[in-house]
Parts: C-alpha cells; structure tokens; sequence
C-alpha cells in the first residue's frame, strides 16, 4: 500500500511551498514534488500602466529582492528608451546591486542555514533556528546581523529606505551620492570585510565533514547560466549571458539578451504556481539548468578582486571545476558577499562616482525592452512591450527561482531517497528535505506566475468542522 507524506509549510524560506513524498509499498520514496503554493500575478496587473512605473511597481513583488527587480526593470525600461546611461548612474546602479548581494547572502546563511549546519539537521526543532544560533554561537550570529546591516545601510544611503527604494528609474538614478553618504559607506568597510573574509575562510574548512551532504544535496549534472563578463570575470549587472554544461564546455557563448527566448522555455505543471524554465534544444523535462551563485562561479575564472580571487581559486580546487553540488550553494553565496564588499570597496574609490549626472531622460523609441541582471539568487529577466502612448501591453518575468525550479524539485528527489525512510521516519529526515531547497534561497513571492494550472478547493464548513459544500477547480 503507497502512501504520502506531506511537508507543510517548507520553512525558513522566502514564500509559501510544501513537499509531497510518495512512498511505495516498501516505505521507501518513489516521487517526490516541491509544491509552491501562493500566486501573484505582477505579470497581468501592470498592464496598462506607464513603462517608468515598471521598476518601483515590480520592486513591490517582494521585500527581500525590492533591488533585484529594481535592477533588470530600470534595464529593459532603458532598453525601450534606447537610451545610454550616465557612467555614474550606472556606477551607482553597480553599487546598490552589490549592497543587495551582500544583505540577501548574509540573510540567507547565517539565518536561514546556519541553524543546520552549526546546530544539526537533526537538533531540537524548537531550538534550530536564529534564535538558537544565538544562544550557542553568538559571535557567528552576531556577524550574520552586521553583515547584512552592512549591505541594508548602503541601499538606505541609496535610496532613501532599506526597503522597495524607488531610486533606480529609467535613464539611471533619480540622486546623485553625496560625499556624505559616500564618506559612511567607506566607515563601514573595514568591519564587514574582516567578517566576510573570516565567514568564508570558517566554512572552507567547516565544510568538509559535510561530505554525504555534499554528494547527496541536489549534486547532478546539469548545465548552469549566468551573466559573466567577456574575459571569464565574475558579473552581476552587465556582460554576456553564458551557458556552460556539466563538465563546463561552453553550449552558449553569448545568448543576445533580446533574444533569450530563443534559448529558454517556460513550462507550467498542475502541482505549482511555480513556472519550469528549460533549455530550449533539450526540450522539457531534459532541459534543466541551474543559476545564482554555484552557476556563476562555474561560470567566472576569476572574481576580479584579489580577496575573493584566493577564495575562487581554492573553491575550485575543492568543489570542483564546474561544482555540482548544490551544498556548495552556501561556500560560493560567502565567497560572492566578500566579493560584494570588496567591489564596493573599489566602487567608491571612484571620484565620477558623485558625478551628478545620473539620469539620460527619452521618451520611448522601442516598443519591446529586455532587461537582464543578476539578483543573489539568480539571473532575472524583465521582459516588456508597450503600446504607442508608453503603457504597459505585456510583461514576461522569469526569476531566479524558476530557473531553477526543476533542479529543485530534482534535489528534493534525491534528497528524499537518500535520507527518509517511510518505516522509521524522524523529523530530521524531513528536515534535510527542506533544508536542500533552503540551498536554492528560493524567493517564491518573486517567481509565482503561473496562473490557473493548480488545484484550488474552497470548502463551506458548520462550526463542527462538517463539510457542508465544496467546489474543486483543476482537480
């Protein structure tokens, strides 16, 4: 007799989702689905509004990723405008994007992770969270809290607030840096470069006696895409979108950012709001790829700057050249947050930094706009065409997180089968389920578009609980 385990709600991630395991007669998993259960539907409800409300209405989509979407939709809004940016706008864009990496990574492992990995996949529940990392690893926690204080002061500085600044708009920025702001961002420097580089360094060692971990969370071939520059050098803002395979041969050198559609499908399944990018020439499911920080460090040969070179080189050495593993996740989202602060860094070193030209205004020139930028979590696409007035006719996001949907579900999969055993079952077991989706640092507020696929049952109940009426749709 076969039997369902249900995990509900998925937690410590960004959104809604729960897991179905389907066990077979021996107890042992047979499937396994990572469901994303919420919808919300930015897609449809921007329609007919101004192209230069697009990148603070799109920001709205979450509170983690506000930046993210900021970002690639100032791009394609940009794209629409066939306008050039001015070298500070773009400067500046460049600096709050890596504000974003470093808060969103010191976010995703010291409070989302770290609980497994400091305290146990298999430690008291009640204790194997943030709170518990603060009772019994003070100093990691504490550097989790300034680490990301770090990246939120300097999208605050920015953009007037921490979070959904309306400060990147068509054209560029809407202010230019004062020195002020700039002089409090260099203050602030020394202190998260000394806890990035002693995060990172701690886990290059740590993680070794993660070794079943390592060949069991989600570690399959697959191919990975990601934005990187020319010459192989790390990129998050610019370059060339890539496309490598599992044993790093090039399958795309340049995929034309107008024209990704040409490579990448989307599919929609019953199961999850969640759309399924593949790779278009393998067809679907055969099409997997994955992308954020495993994808682009597979991707760069080098970070282009020296602390996070070393860590680069050493990472490759001991992940392997592509990594497969989707544990290291973890080791490269360290090695991009020193990455990220070294770049600031660097950044404002630059004196055109508070050039105060920072905005080329245009009326629209193109009737169809991509954008194209990397969030922490992922390559993110804005796709918009308007109509004659500038309003919106048609958007097309594909997040981070759906790319690498089926690599999700795939991790859950092999995870399930490594770890639960049907006859026995522990809530470790299901913990570790959760815990390689927690790899991914899903955003699922950002990535739910997939409209009217799943099933949805809306029950009529006394106040004894007795059903009196249900209605069931896609069921």
């Amino acid at each position: 007799m076969t039997r369902t385990i249900t995990i509900e709600p998925v937690t410590r991630i960004e959104g809604h989702a729960k897991v179905t395991l389907h066990l077979d007669a021996a107890g042992k998993v047979a499937d396994a689905q990572f469901h994303v259960t919420q919808f919300r539907g930015f897609e449809k409800f921007c329609e007919g509004r101004p192209l230069t409300e697009m990148p603070a209405l799109t920001a709205r989509i979450c509170g983690i990723c506000p930046v993210s979407h900021l970002m690639a939709s100032a791009k394609a809004c940009d794209d629409l405008l066939a306008v050039e940016i001015p070298p500070a706008a773009a400067k500046l864009r460049r600096l709050m994007n890596m504000a974003q990496f470093v808060q969103s990574h010191a976010l995703s492992f010291f409070h989302l992770s770290s609980p497994d990995l400091l305290l146990g996949f298999d430690s008291d529940p009640a204790k194997r969270n943030i709170v518990g990392l603060i009772e019994k690893h003070t100093d990691r926690a504490v550097d989790g809290v300034k680490l990301r204080k770090f990246g939120q002061s300097i999208i605050s500085l920015l953009g007037g607030k921490r979070v959904h600044p309306a400060w990147l708009v068509p054209g560029g920025v809407n202010q230019p840096l004062t020195r002020d702001h700039l002089d409090q961002i260099r203050a602030m420097i020394p202190d998260a470069m000394t806890i990035a580089e002693r995060t990172v360094d701690f886990f290059a060692a740590f993680n070794a006696q993660f070794a079943d971990e390592i060949a069991h969370f989600g570690n399959f071939p697959t191919k990975f895409m990601g934005l990187v520059q020319p010459d192989g050098t790390w990129e998050h803002y610019d370059g060339d979108l890539k496309m490598i395979d599992a044993a790093g041969k090039t399958v795309v050198a340049a995929i034309p950012h107008r024209e990704y559609f040409k490579h990448i499908g989307e599919a929609v399944e019953k199961f999850s709001y969640l759309k399924s990018p593949y790779y278009l020439p393998d067809g679907y499911p055969n099409g997997i790829y994955r992308v954020g920080p495993l994808a682009r460090l597979n991707l760069a040969t080098k970070m282009g700057t020296p602390r996070a070179d070393a860590r680069l080189r050493q990472f490759k050495q001991q992940a392997g050249n592509p990594a497969a593993s989707g544990f290291h996740q973890h080791w490269a989202r360290l090695i991009e947050a020193l990455a990220g602060v070294e770049r600031i860094e660097k950044l404002i070193g630059d004196e055109d930094i508070l050039n105060p030209r920072v905005r080329s205004r245009a009326r629209p020139n193109r009737s169809e706009g991509v954008g194209v930028s990397e969030a922490p979590r992922g390559t993110l696409i804005h796709h918009y065409k308007i109509d004659a007035n500038g309003r919106m006719a048609w958007a097309n996001l594909i997040i981070a997180t759906g790319h690498n949907n089926l690599a999700m579900n795939r991790g859950v999969l092999q995870v399930a089968q490594r770890y639960v055993d049907g006859n026995q079952l522990t809530e470790g077991m299901l913990n570790r389920v959760e815990a390689v989706i927690r790899t991914f640092d899903p955003c699922l507020s950002c990535s739910t578009h997939a409209l009217g696929r799943m099933p949805m049952v809306l029950s009529l109940q006394d106040v004894n609980g007795v059903v009196l009426d249900e209605v069931r749709r896609n069921g």
